[in-house]
């Protein structure tokens, strides 16, 4: 779609993780260094924080990256509200093992084992536990039991926990005393400053191919850093509806002016706004002197007879009704065109998990 306009090699703003993507700002540079050192000690909880879009999952796919071919067992766990036997079989799950109405007995042992057999390859077992806000407090302690499971003195299984803000507040629960003793460091990440904006911006379009088509003026960043925050997440979503709009505007360069229209379609999406109603000045009689009251999209009849200042005055609202006709059916076409984007990714998704 906009990324043949634009002559991109592919979309720069899309949601996917994609560590061809991943942009080493600051906070993420650093937090990437908290869980290489974790995997240097080989041992306990690394836990990162953040808001929600700050880029904890594509950590995790820059991380899996980076240790590729490596001497580690990993796998990722995306947690949701379960009971701490329901963990355990999980984590089963994640690393191929049998946990369909297994006792826990039965779930541990077949655990141990699989680790024990790693580490008798000189492999070591790692598991990526992501929103792990959402895992119930008897749930980590029953992670921190399996981080007790040695062979010759040595730990053979290790957890990184990532989630959001409240696993913070979680982890400092009395009854977690124990698992906070086997953390062996921490990090939060924060959202991204506006020069960083700036730069994580350029970064995914340069990345995409990108040739200054189209132009970000400062006023688009500076907007953009406005609405966003510095969450990546958010920017991702802003920047893709804003190149779609410049494709369809056949626009080649974006200004805040450009950048707020797309914001308020999104603000307009969010609160699912009535139809618009505007009140123009003009000879009416049912609403006062001067004003007509009309829908943005009612057609414009020009009355008959009348002198010529008062027609001039309906053409020029029918023009103007009209633009904003154009400009409404313009925004649903965008709409439209998204709404088909995500329905053929998700279908792709299915193709592929149909053919692994």
């Amino acid at each position: 779609m906009y990324d043949a306009f634009y002559n991109l090699k592919k979309k720069p703003f899309q949601l996917n993780p994609d560590p061809e993507f991943f942009f080493h700002s600051a906070v993420h540079k650093r937090a990437l260094a908290y869980l290489r050192y974790g995997l240097a000690q080989g041992e306990g909880f690394i836990v990162v924080t953040g808001a929600p879009g700050t880029g904890k999952t594509m950590l995790v796919k820059e991380l899996f990256e980076n240790i590729r071919g490596a001497e580690i067992v990993a796998g990722l766990m995306v947690t949701s509200q379960v009971g701490a036997e329901d963990t355990l079989r999980i984590i089963a799950a994640t690393f191929g093992l049998s946990y369909d109405g297994d006792a826990k007995a039965v779930l541990l042992k077949n655990l141990e084992n699989f680790f024990k057999l790693k580490a008798k390859e000189g492999k070591r077992v790692l598991l990526v536990v992501d929103e792990a806000q959402n895992l119930p407090l008897q749930s980590m302690e029953e992670l921190r039991m399996l981080l007790n499971f040695e062979l010759e003195g040595k730990s053979i299984f290790q957890v990184f926990m990532l989630g959001q803000d409240e696993l913070r507040a979680t982890l400092q629960a009395e009854n977690l005393e124990q698992v906070r003793q086997r953390i062996i460091a921490t990090y939060h990440l924060r959202p991204l400053e506006e020069e960083e904006s700036r730069e994580y911006i350029l970064h995914r379009l340069n990345t995409s191919g990108w040739n200054n088509d189209p132009k970000f003026h400062d006023s688009a960043h500076q907007e953009i850093f406005r609405y966003t925050g510095g969450i990546p997440r958010i920017i991702n979503s802003l920047c893709d509806r804003l190149l779609l709009y410049g494709f369809l505007e056949e626009l080649h360069e974006f200004s805040g002016e450009e950048v707020q229209v797309v914001i308020n379609e999104m603000e307009q999406d969010a609160h699912h706004g009535a139809p618009e109603m505007r009140i123009e000045q003009g000879p009416g009689a049912n609403h006062g002197p001067g004003v007509i009251a009309h829908r943005a999209d009612a057609p414009f009849t020009p009355p008959v007879g009348g002198n010529v200042e008062d027609r001039l005055q309906y053409l020029e609202s029918a023009v103007a009704g009209m633009r904003r006709t154009i400009g409404r059916e313009r925004a649903l076409l965008r709409k439209a065109i998204l709404l088909q984007l995500d329905m053929d990714e998700v279908y792709s998704e299915a193709q592929d998990e149909e053919g692994a």
